[in-house]
C-alpha cells in the first residue's frame, strides 16, 4: 500500500507566491481566521491582483476586508462591514444576502474553489484537529483544489471536535498567535433588566441558543440557578463557562445529542478556549448541523434568543441595515428563530433594548427604517422582550400586536406609537 502524501512545509512568506490571477480563495473565519497567512498576504499585495476571495467572516471578529488586500481584489461576502459598500469598491464586493444554512449551501454547491485557507491545530499522528472553530470548513474542504493550513500552536484540541488528515492539506505553515480575544464586558442596568425578562421564559431541562455579546452574556448570567440546561448553537462563549462552573449545564434532557453541548466554534477569550480544551461534552459540528431547522426542530423546549436594530408594529424585524447602509448580515437568525417554533415545547425570543441614542430614537417603530430590509416576517417572531416587558406575538392580530409592542417601547414613544393603524 502506498503511503499517504503528507503536506509541504513552507513559511507563510511563500504562500502570496501560490496564488494566481482569476483563482477563488476561501479563507475561514471566526476562530479559525489563518491569521499568519491573512498577514502574509497583505504584505505582499501583487498577489491578490485579479483574486476572488470568498469568505464568512463575522464583523467584530473577523475585520479584516480582503477586497483591501489590492485594488483588483474581488470579494464575495455574507456579512458587510468597514468600508465595503463605499462607491469606489463597489463592483468588486459581492454581498450575498443568506441565512447561515444558505451560505453552507452555496459554498458546499455553487462557488469552485481553487485554495483554501484554513487554521488547524497541532497534529496528532497523521491527523490534525480543526480546533474551535468547524463552522464552514467542511463545506469546501473536499471541493478546494489546493488546501493551505496555518498550524497554530495556540489552537486547542477539543476532544469532540473533527480531525482532517494530513493527506488533504497540500501546504502547512507553523505560527504560533492567540486565538481572537472578543471581550463581552459588563451589561448595565438595561441590559440585565432585559435579561432578567428573558429568563423568565427559560425553564430547567430547556436547550438554549444565545449569541455573544454583553446581553447574551447577561441572559446566561441570569440562568445560573436553572439546572440540566442544554446548548445547541452557533458558538460557546464566555457565558456559558460560568453557566457550567453554576451547575446549570448539563444537557440531560436533550431529545438529541443528550448530555452534550453542540456549537460549531467557541469564541470569546482565552477562558472559553482553556475551558473546551479538553471538555468530553463539548460537540463540536458544521453549520448543516448546528443551524439545520430540521434539526433544531427535533430538540424539545428548543429557546433561541437573538437581538435585531429594529421591530416594527407588525411584528417585522431588521437585523442588518442602519440609515439604509447594509451593516451586517442575516446570519444564523432566521434559522434559529424557525427551528424554535418548530420544536415540541419551542420557544424563539428576539431581544432588544427599547432605545437607541442614549434614548432618542425608538428600536420598536411603526415602520422599518427607509431602506432597511426585513431580516425576520413577522409571520416569524414569536416573543419580542425589551426592558419594559415582553411581548408574545403569534395569538394576536395584526391590531393586537402592534399594541403589544407598543406597550413594550419606552414610555416616550408610546403615544405616536400607538395613533393609526400599523402599515
Amino acid at each position: 500500500m502506498l503511503a499517504a502524501t503528507m503536506p509541504k512545509a513552507i513559511s507563510a512568506h511563500e504562500v502570496p507566491a501560490l496564488l494566481r490571477p482569476g483563482m477563488t480563495v476561501f479563507i475561514q473565519g471566526s476562530t479559525g481566521q489563518p491569521t499568519a497567512l491573512l498577514d502574509a498576504l497583505k504584505a505582499a499585495p501583487e498577489a491578490s491582483r485579479d483574486v476572488h476571495y470568498v469568505v464568512c467572516f463575522l464583523p467584530g471578529v473577523n475585520d479584516v476586508d480582503p477586497s483591501e488586500l489590492h485594488e483588483t481584489a474581488k470579494l464575495t461576502t455574507f456579512f458587510q462591514y468597514g468600508n465595503m459598500s463605499d462607491p469606489g469598491r463597489a463592483h468588486r464586493v459581492r454581498f450575498l444576502p443568506q441565512h447561515y444554512s444558505g451560505i453552507w449551501q452555496y459554498l458546499s454547491a455553487f462557488e469552485p474553489i481553487d485554495v483554501a485557507l484554513i487554521q488547524v491545530a497541532p497534529p496528532q499522528g497523521d491527523q490534525a484537529s480543526v480546533g474551535c472553530s468547524l463552522d464552514f470548513q467542511p463545506a469546501v474542504l473536499d471541493r478546494a483544489k489546493l488546501v493551505i493550513a496555518e498550524i497554530n500552536r495556540s489552537m486547542p484540541a477539543p476532544p469532540r471536535s473533527a480531525t482532517i488528515p494530513l493527506s488533504k492539506l497540500d501546504y502547512v505553515v507553523e505560527c504560533d498567535h492567540p486565538l481572537p480575544q472578543i471581550v463581552s464586558g459588563t451589561a448595565g442596568e438595561t441590559l440585565q433588566t432585559i435579561a432578567g425578562h428573558v429568563a423568565t421564559l427559560v425553564r430547567d431541562g430547556d436547550t438554549v441558543q444565545c449569541g455573544i455579546g454583553q446581553l447574551p452574556a447577561a441572559i446566561l448570567a441570569a440562568l445560573t440557578d436553572r439546572r440540566d440546561i442544554g446548548v445547541q448553537g452557533g458558538m460557546v462563549a464566555d457565558a456559558m463557562v460560568d453557566l457550567a462552573a453554576a451547575g446549570a449545564l448539563t444537557g440531560a434532557r436533550k431529545t438529541i445529542d443528550t448530555g452534550l453541548q453542540v456549537c460549531g466554534a467557541a469564541l470569546g477569550t482565552d477562558k472559553v478556549y482553556d475551558w473546551v480544551r479538553d471538555r468530553e461534552d463539548i460537540l463540536f459540528k458544521p453549520v448543516s448541523y448546528t443551524h439545520d431547522v430540521r434539526v433544531i426542530a427535533q430538540i424539545d423546549n428548543f429557546v433561541s434568543v437573538n437581538s435585531v436594530l429594529e421591530v416594527d408594529l407588525t411584528g417585522q424585524a431588521n437585523a442588518e441595515t442602519v440609515n439604509g447602509r447594509q451593516i451586517s448580515g442575516t446570519g444564523g437568525l432566521v434559522d434559529f428563530v424557525r427551528g424554535a417554533r418548530m420544536a415540541r415545547g419551542g420557544r424563539s425570543v428576539i431581544a432588544l433594548p427599547a432605545t437607541a441614542a442614549k434614548g432618542k430614537i425608538s428600536r420598536i417603530v411603526r415602520e422599518l427604517s427607509a431602506g432597511a430590509v426585513v431580516s425576520c416576517p413577522r409571520a416569524d417572531i414569536d416573543y419580542v422582550v425589551t426592558e419594559y416587558g415582553i411581548a408574545h406575538l403569534p395569538p394576536l392580530s395584526t391590531a393586537e400586536r402592534a399594541a403589544a409592542l407598543a406597550e413594550i417601547a419606552a414610555p416616550d414613544f408610546r403615544d405616536e406609537l400607538r395613533r393609526g393603524s400599523p402599515v
